[in-house]
């Protein structure tokens, strides 16, 4: 597999990663920008990047502002929000056409910079605040987005389970924030909020293409209008603990199928060096379709709808994901729970060894095709602080046994079961 690596360095008051590549006909441009999730700032930080979308100083209106991209070639742009660990992640992504594949009368790299640089650091202001208009449209814009979760049954059930086992540590919080606190957000309150955020947040830039890190520095530089004297990182934010006893929460909402999702916590993290066991654990109890839960809970047990798990390494962190009839509660926690005892005791096949790591190569090859994926690689270590390139996480699971994955199972323990069902049901 071909060794990739990021130059790093400083500019601006942000941490800057330049894979100078001419591999792709595109620049991938990504700007993290993250902060502790906490109760007061979730939700002023979830709208932020939606009235910034709006429009800047060179274009105050919407229109302008995609009319600029079009300029671009049609260069793209976009931003996820979402958490890992207790942080916030506000991530924003430009792609743009690599210069030499068109005859540009300026340069595309450059031009991008400039209106990342804008929309991030100057935005369109209204009475020395953001503009009313936006606030109020992109307020309802992700008042709806919290409320299309309660409409997802199977999101909601997901996230009620995570507030309930972790609902005196930040991780509860969602990354779109509280729809209660959306009203009371006002458009001088959200600029104030915003200035402390751009202060505050740890910045990473990243920029895949045929670039140098020297020309980046110098384009974050003369865009970024940033106040900022020096970098700021990531801290450790978990909570290496076992669960305690298992706790079951049953709920009730109009639903015809019942969702049964379960928390455990793992003492095992991404900056661990048991990381790949645990990926290797995650991967056979419910990570693919030949994994445990979708074999025993769904095909010869026929109980689930769907069955499958996720694992959080910066969190240390996993849940199980089940849709069933509400007469096979007590069945389908059984069956897990069997599973879940099984791995660590070390029922684990050859074939599910096997099978496990063929997926997870798969996974980590296939990175290497995508600029995006490549960043969002490299973040993990800015995350973590652990330095593990992709062939050396490869190498680790492959060197991976049996009895490594068993001791993995070791490490996380059953914290909450939570149960969404119907509420004519008794």
């Amino acid at each position: 597999m071909t060794k990739t690596e990021f130059e790093h360095g400083t500019a601006g008051g942000m941490r800057i990663h330049v894979l100078p590549t001419r591999r792709f006909k595109t620049f991938a441009i990504s700007l993290y920008a993250g902060s502790p999730l906490a109760e007061d700032t979730v939700t002023t930080t979830a709208l932020t990047p939606f009235v910034l979308r709006r429009g800047t100083v060179s274009y105050p209106e919407t229109r302008a502002f995609r009319e600029r991209l079009e300029q671009l070639y049609g260069a793209g742009f976009g931003f996820d929000i979402y958490k890992r660990g207790d942080y916030q992640i506000v991530h924003f992504r430009m792609d743009t056409i690599n210069d030499s594949f068109v005859n540009s009368p300026e340069s595309l790299l450059s031009s991008s910079f400039a209106f990342l640089g804008e929309a991030f650091t100057e935005p369109v202001l209204e009475n020395g605040a953001f503009r009313k208009a936006y606030v109020q449209t992109e307020r309802d814009t992700v008042r709806k987005k919290l409320e299309s979760i309660v409409n997802d049954k199977i999101r909601y059930a997901g996230d009620r389970c995570i507030e309930v086992m972790c609902k005196d540590e930040p991780y509860r919080l969602h990354p779109l924030g509280e729809r209660k606190d959306l009203e009371g957000i006002t458009p001088d309150g959200l600029y104030q909020a915003y200035r402390k955020w751009l202060d505050e947040s740890v910045l990473d830039l990243y920029v895949v293409g045929d670039t140098t890190l020297d020309e980046v520095k110098k384009l974050v530089e003369e865009h970024f209008k940033l106040d900022r004297t020096k970098t700021k990182d990531y801290k450790p934010s978990v909570t290496r603990a076992a669960a305690r006893d298992t706790q079951t929460v049953i709920e009730q909402l109009d639903i015809n199928q019942g969702k049964l999702n379960m928390g455990l916590r793992s003492t095992i993290t991404y900056g661990d060096d048991e990381y790949a066991a645990a990926l290797l654990y995650n991967g056979i109890l419910g990570g693919y379709p030949h994994s445990k839960l979708f074999v025993n809970v769904r095909e010869k047990a026929s109980l689930a709808y769907y069955a499958s798990s996720r694992y959080d390494g910066h969190k240390g962190i996993a849940t199980i994901q089940s849709g069933i009839e509400v007469q096979n509660f007590d069945k389908a926690v059984d069956i897990i729970r069997k599973q879940l005892d099984d791995m660590a005791q070390g029922a684990i096949t050859d074939i599910e060894m096997s099978q496990t790591k063929a997926m997870i190569r798969n996974v980590i090859k296939e990175m290497q095709d995508s600029a995006f994926e490549m960043i969002a690689y490299d973040f993990n270590r800015q995350l973590s602080g652990k330095e593990r390139t992709p062939d050396e996480l490869l190498d680790q699971v492959d060197r991976m046994s049996a009895d490594d994955v068993k001791q993995a199972a070791s490490a996380f323990s059953l914290d909450t079961i939570y149960f969404l069902k119907g509420q004519k049901e008794e």
